[in-house]
């Protein structure tokens, strides 16, 4: 057993202190005891088992502030190359859609992941995962996507789920095959060579199947079929929606049942209505909205009136979000879309967690994974307030020191 004292904890779990802030479910003067990789007890330093001290071993977290360690539930990690040719083009004009159409954009990258071996895709994702963890991660999902052709889909499915024998993380892995159309088809021929050729072959390397439901992607039609066929094997189904127009992914993604609809900048209240009945969480990736300097915003006050949870994420990826940093991602959600720090950090935390379809961390709270960060901050706050301060003190990955 370890006990880590000398700390406060925002739990992200129930309402504990009301005066310092509910939504942070925040406990001062806490105290965490770990065992077996959970956590056995938490709550005032003061209220600890009596046995603790005698049965575990004592940590000093020099008063630190313990949150759950934040889950980045959207990313593009695995790929080849950048396009930083790319940015300058956009700077000088070009649209995200016309240098997609011009065999840019996606395109591009799968024309340089292709080229890397297994090898080549791990040792290029290492980097990009570090920056995450130096910022509290413990939990990561990693898309396909970038290959189209099934050698190569699982070939980053592979590199993915071969990141945590090199670090300590958890990875979920997502089969998005159906990113982009490839040269040389159409989407209806391509959307039948996934179903019935790519899914079957993938589906024992992914956690669930995601699609790009949009005018330059793949149609509602199109993206039912391939969600019919992914729950027939048992997968759970997330979605690019309404990220550059309204295709009604959102609702088409809820009727599934689906774990998640991300980016959602043209959503309408018909979606929000949708994803509120069926439990489908939002994902909001303000890093595609910085980087694209897009105007429309996601309908923050209507999901929030109707109860959506909120998750954000990076959406680190090589072209609409280069952002490996989730708290630069927090600071950009409050600035941007107006969320509160404590929406932000619960965004990287319970409701990541739901996105990802994983209820055994999120929060901190008996039962939990003891998945914690440990913070060098005055107040949960902070963590979304300044951007290139280093603020991490310490990554325990089931409770044990990273």
């Amino acid at each position: 057993m370890e006990l880590w004292t000398n700390l406060h904890a925002a739990t992200m779990h129930g309402n504990v202190e009301p005066g310092l802030g509910a939504s942070y479910g925040a406990i001062e003067d806490a105290a965490i005891l770990v065992g077996d990789g959970r956590i056995a007890w938490i709550g005032r330093a003061a209220d600890a088992p009596a046995c603790a001290p005698a049965c575990a071993t004592v940590h000093d977290a020099g008063g630190a502030w313990a949150t759950p360690g934040l889950i980045d539930c959207h990313t593009h990690l695995v790929h080849g190359g950048n396009r930083a040719r790319e940015f300058e083009m956009r700077l000088a004009g070009a649209t995200y859609e016309e240098l997609a159409r011009a065999g840019g954009g996606i395109l591009s990258t799968v024309r340089a992941t292709r080229a890397l071996d297994e090898a080549g895709l791990v040792a290029a994702a290492l980097p990009r995962l570090d920056a995450l963890l130096a910022e509290g991660v413990t939990t990561v999902e990693v898309k396909s996507g970038y290959g189209l052709e099934l050698d190569t889909e699982c070939r980053m499915l592979r590199a993915a789920r071969a990141l945590p024998r090199h670090r300590a993380v958890s990875v979920r892995t997502s089969f998005l095959a159906a990113h982009a159309v490839p040269p040389g088809t159409t989407a209806d021929a391509y959307i039948d060579h996934v179903i019935a050729d790519m899914l079957p072959a993938a589906a024992p390397l992914s956690d669930a199947v995601d699609a790009f439901c949009d005018i330059i992607a793949f149609t509602h039609e199109q993206t039912r079929r391939l969600f019919k066929a992914a729950r027939a094997l048992g997968l759970p189904v997330k979605l690019h929606a309404e990220q550059l127009s309204n295709q009604h992914g959102a609702a088409l993604v809820a009727a599934f049942g689906g774990l998640s609809a991300d980016h959602l900048e043209h959503l309408d209240d018909a979606g929000v209505a949708a994803m509120a009945g069926a439990g489908t969480v939002a994902v909001l990736l303000p890093g595609a909205t910085y980087i694209l300097r897009e105007a429309r915003l996601p309908p923050v006050a209507a999901l929030r009136a109707a109860g959506v949870q909120m998750a954000l994420a990076t959406d680190a990826n090589p072209g609409s979000s280069p952002i490996y940093s989730p708290l630069t991602v927090m600071n950009l959600a409050c600035s941007l879309f107006r969320l509160t720090p404590a929406e932000a950090l619960a965004g990287f935390t319970v409701h990541a967690a739901a996105a990802l379809g994983l209820p055994d961390r999120g929060t901190l709270a008996v039962g939990q994974r003891a998945d914690i960060a440990l913070w060098r901050i005055g107040h949960p706050a902070e963590l979304a307030y300044a951007v290139g301060l280093p603020r991490l003190q310490a990554r325990l990955v089931g409770g044990v020191p990273a």
